[in-house]
C-alpha cells in the first residue's frame, strides 16, 4: 500500500507545530518560573548551580526535536503544496517526451492555489490548455498520473486510425522515423496540439476504429504521447478539475538504473 505523502507531511507538520506552540505557551514559562525560584533560593554562581539552571531550562527531547523539525517541515509543506513538487516518471506512457526514470518539476501554482491533501481551489490562476503536460489523480486510482491535455471542457475529441481531431479539426502529424528502420516496432511523428509541438510514438501494427468523446464541464481529456502504450482517458474516463496536481514544466534529472544523468534535462514541451 502506497503512503499518502501529502497527508503524512501535513500531519507531521501539524504535530510538530502543536508541540512547539505548547512549549511556548505552557512549558517554557513553567521552566522560567522554576529557574526564578532556583535563583531566589540561592545566588550561588558556582558551575554546579549554573548546570542546575541549564538543566531546568532544557527542553524535553520531544520538544527539542519538534522545534528542530517544524520550520523545515513547514517550508517543505508550503513549497510542495503551493509552488513546486518533484515527481518521478514511473511508466513509459509519455515516451518520447518523458522517459521512465525522469525526475520532473511540477508547477503547483499554474492552475490555481489549492489546499494540500483536500485539493480545494482557493483561487484560480489559469486553466489547463490543450497541449499542456499535466499531473493529476485519475478517477480509477489514487496515484499521480502524467499525460498531455488533449481536450478541455466543451471540446469534441475524435480518434480514428491513430489521428486526433479536436472540434472537427484534424491535428497534423508529420512523419519523422520508423524505429528500427527495417522492421519497425513503432513510428515517430511530430504533432501539434494547441500550438505545442511535440513528438509521439505510434505502434506500427495496431489500428483503431472511430472513437469520439465530448468533454463535459470541469473535466479534461488526457492522452499519453506513447499513444498505443498509454492507459489514459480512452480507457478510464476523464480527469476531474478538482484532482489536478499541476503543470509539468521541466526535467532536472534522469535516473533509471546505474548513475544519474543530466543529459535529458530541459523544458517539457
Amino acid at each position: 500500500m502506497s503512503i499518502n505523502f501529502p497527508l503524512f507531511l501535513l500531519v507531521l507538520t501539524a504535530i510538530t507545530g502543536v508541540i512547539w506552540l505548547f512549549d511556548i505557551l505552557v512549558l517554557r514559562p513553567k521552566r522560567r518560573r522554576n529557574v526564578a525560584q532556583l535563583n531566589a533560593q540561592s545566588v550561588d554562581l558556582t558551575p554546579a548551580m549554573d548546570e542546575a539552571r541549564q538543566a531546568v531550562m532544557k527542553e524535553p527531547v520531544v520538544v527539542e526535536y519538534a522545534i528542530s523539525f517544524f520550520p523545515v517541515l513547514l517550508v517543505v509543506l508550503v513549497l510542495r503544496s503551493f509552488l513546486i513538487e518533484p515527481f518521478q516518471i514511473p511508466t513509459g506512457s509519455m515516451i518520447p517526451t518523458l522517459k521512465v526514470g525522469d525526475f520532473i518539476v511540477v508547477n503547483k501554482f499554474a492552475y490555481g492555489v489549492r489546499l494540500p491533501v483536500f485539493g480545494t481551489k482557493v483561487f484560480a490562476v489559469d486553466e489547463p490548455k490543450n497541449g499542456d503536460v499535466m499531473v493529476f489523480v485519475p478517477p480509477h486510482e489514487d496515484e499521480y498520473f502524467i499525460k498531455r491535455v488533449i481536450g478541455i471542457p466543451g471540446d469534441t475529441i475524435r480518434y480514428e486510425n491513430k489521428i486526433l481531431s479536436i472540434n472537427g479539426v484534424e491535428q497534423v502529424q508529420e512523419f519523422i522515423a520508423e524505429i528500427p528502420p527495417n522492421r519497425p516496432d513503432h513510428v515517430v511523428y511530430k504533432e501539434t496540439i494547441g500550438g505545442v509541438e511535440h513528438f509521439i510514438h505510434r505502434s506500427a501494427f495496431r489500428g483503431n476504429g472511430p472513437q469520439e468523446w465530448v468533454v463535459p464541464e470541469g473535466m479534461y481529456f488526457m492522452m499519453g504521447d506513447n499513444r498505443d502504450r498509454s492507459s489514459d482517458s480512452r480507457y478510464w474516463g476523464m480527469a476531474s478539475e478538482d484532482r489536478i496536481v499541476g503543470k509539468a514544466f521541466a526535467v532536472w534529472l534522469h535516473w533509471d538504473s546505474g548513475f544519474p544523468s543530466f543529459s535529458h534535462n530541459g523544458w517539457i514541451e
